[in-house]
């Protein structure tokens, strides 16, 4: 999923990503198990994709942004 997303980045839409390791937090195990790869624009906002890169919706925050 991460070098998918690299491929979304623009000059014109610039963005940094941040890779956690889900499996070094008991919550977030908890919170994700089975669900990673999991894409965020924020983490207080709803999950964007997980599994494989939605295109679709990077696109869209990355427009409002």
């Amino acid at each position: 999923m991460l070098a998918a997303l690299e491929k979304l980045r623009t000059p014109e839409h610039p963005f940094t990503v941040e890779v956690i390791d889900v499996d070094a937090d008991p919550a977030l195990v908890q919170r994700f198990d089975e669900l990673v790869p999991v894409l965020f624009a924020a983490l207080d906002q709803p999950e964007l994709c997980h599994y494989f890169l939605d295109e679709a919706a990077v696109r869209a925050v990355l427009q409002a942004s």
